[in-house]
């Protein structure tokens, strides 16, 4: 099934990155009021004593949950995570799958002095260009649809506009082969992509096989705050939590009640 999921995300991705070639060029893009801007370090604020590790997402659906949150102000409850210790902020910006749009990602870049992580399918630099001047501070590289010499290619490019980077993988065969020098954190994502079940156990397996000068994320399945401090103990730095506060009617303080219970 799944095969069929991230191959029609992956297939409509690349009509859109068509279609947004034909109106604004790469040219255009580096014109951008952001371009210019000096990304902030994911690593800073991940590590920063006043700071939750949390990397807090802001989704408004997915493929597999379909509609999670359709009232949500972007501005809002970026602000809100930010306020709560989120160390960075995740802003999908798929539209046909995860309801995503560009409005929202610039929306929590102008909201916050925070790192914010452009959430979508990335294969094309052409997208890497646009995290740049939409205001984004890290990317996504996922090991699932990318071969090692595109992760290796797009890392690259990305640190040289002095993004961040944060490769993304399901397991043990993903991280091994898609491990390079151009990456800055290897996120586990505890979502199984074949039938999009989540088992938390896939971090706790493969932390110790990411190479210890990478940051470390788990991903997904976390919904427990005291699944927190046992992913710290294991050596994560750094915790990405969407539905979890997103199924709420109040992102925010979903955020604001799991941060006092860690």
């Amino acid at each position: 099934m799944v095969g069929s999921v991230l191959d029609k995300i992956v297939f409509r991705k690349k009509q859109e990155i068509a279609d947004a070639k034909a109106l604004i060029s790469a040219q255009d893009l580096e014109k951008s009021v952001h371009f210019n801007r000096t990304p902030y370090s994911f690593k800073e604020f991940l590590l920063a004593e006043d700071r939750t590790g949390i990397i807090a997402e802001f989704k408004r659906r997915s493929p597999s949950k379909g509609l999670i949150n359709g009232i949500a102000d972007v501005a809002e409850v970026t602000q809100a995570y930010n306020q709560a210790g989120a160390s960075a902020l995740s802003v999908l910006t798929d539209v046909d799958f995860f309801g995503g749009k560009t409005d929202d990602l610039l929306a929590a870049r102008a909201a916050n002095e925070i790192p914010v992580l452009r959430k979508d399918f990335m294969i094309d630099e052409y997208q890497i260009l646009e995290a740049k001047a939409w205001g984004a501070d890290i990317i996504l590289l996922i090991a699932a649809i990318l071969t090692p010499q595109q992760i290796n290619d797009f890392g690259k490019f990305a640190q040289n506009l002095g993004l961040n980077v944060l490769l993304e993988v399901h397991n043990l065969e993903e991280l091994e082969r898609s491990i390079c020098a151009n990456i800055d954190a290897i996120g586990i994502n505890n979502r199984n992509l074949a039938d999009f079940t989540v088992d938390i156990q896939t971090s706790f397996d493969l932390v110790n096989k990411i190479p210890n000068e990478f940051l470390k994320i788990s991903e997904s399945a976390i919904s427990d705050p005291k699944i927190i401090k046992e992913l710290k103990q294991a050596g994560f730095d750094g915790f990405l939590i969407g539905e979890n506060f997103m199924k709420t009617e109040n992102p925010g303080a979903a955020i604001k009640d799991f941060v006092a219970q860690i």
